[in-house]
């Protein structure tokens, strides 16, 4: 299952994709550069929800090693 943060992430890589065409098309480079870096941020957000993911998923198998419980 994805995490907030994942799911964040990809909104606003989305929206940034959005800002950065529509920056192209009207010949705006501000916006343009505004929505680039809304990507990357996305993009970034996406990959630390990810990683914060997965290691709570090696800290959960972990416990149940150390409990002993399954």
């Amino acid at each position: 299952m994805l995490s907030k943060d994942e799911v964040k992430g990809k909104a606003k890589q989305i929206k940034g994709a959005i800002k950065d065409k529509v920056g192209e098309l009207t010949n705006n480079p501000s916006l343009e550069a505004e929505g680039e870096v809304e990507r990357l941020e996305g993009k970034f957000q996406e990959k630390a929800g990810k990683m914060r993911r997965k290691v709570g998923n090696v800290v959960a198998k972990a416990g149940t090693v150390i409990t002993g419980k399954r």
